[in-house]
């Protein structure tokens, strides 16, 4: 296993979405995000973020084959229901930047690529210039929700670690169709940040 890591931008980014959309549907089926992915719900969504100015996607190949991606963009360029909570909390959007979703293959867990995930989108920001905040949020679930697992580990001690800390109230609604429902639920996202 032969790890490779690279920041994809710009019209590169279409050589990409394929396997990001493919990764995401697999990764996000499982706990807590329980998304009931399809590939036109990917076109759609992944062709707002290619089209986004400034935006990365950090992809993690074995060999050629790509196992993990990182996206991340400027708050400005993201969907409303994400920049909303800032504005209303008095934050410069303008000086935001949006790591987006994580995904990455199981077998690969472990082995820092989540810290180069996070490497790379912040040193992505630092080059656009401009930005005071990294930010990202996490899906926030009910802890008897009956299908979590009994051995889920949340991932809050690694980005407290990266100086990442949640920030009261600061909380986005969005839709998406959980495993075994019918249509597509509002959930709240809590957003964590740090300064850049």
């Amino acid at each position: 296993m032969s790890l490779s890591i690279e920041a994809v931008t710009g019209k590169a980014l279409k050589d990409v979405l394929t396997d990001l959309a493919r990764l995401r549907i697999a990764v996000f089926r499982d706990w807590p995000y329980l998304y009931d992915g399809t590939e036109a719900y990917e076109r759609e969504y992944l062709a707002k973020f290619i089209a986004a100015r400034g935006a990365v996607c950090v992809v993690a190949r074995d060999g050629d084959k790509i196992v993990g991606a990182s996206t991340a963009s400027p708050m400005a360029e993201t969907d409303e229901e994400f920049i909303a909570p800032f504005e209303a909390a008095g934050y410069d959007i303008d000086k935001v930047f949006y790591c987006g979703e994580s995904v990455l293959i199981g077998d690969y867990r472990g082995q820092g690529v989540g810290n180069r995930f996070f490497d790379e989108r912040e040193a992505h920001a630092r080059r656009l210039g401009g930005f005071e905040i990294s930010t990202f949020c996490r899906v926030v679930r009910p802890d008897d929700h009956p299908l979590k697992p009994a051995d889920y580990r949340p991932l809050d001690g690694f980005w407290k670690k990266r100086g990442y800390a949640p920030v009261e109230g600061l909380v986005a609604y969005y839709s998406w169709k959980d495993i075994g429902e019918d249509a597509e639920t509002e959930k709240p996202l809590q957003f964590w940040t740090r300064k850049l």
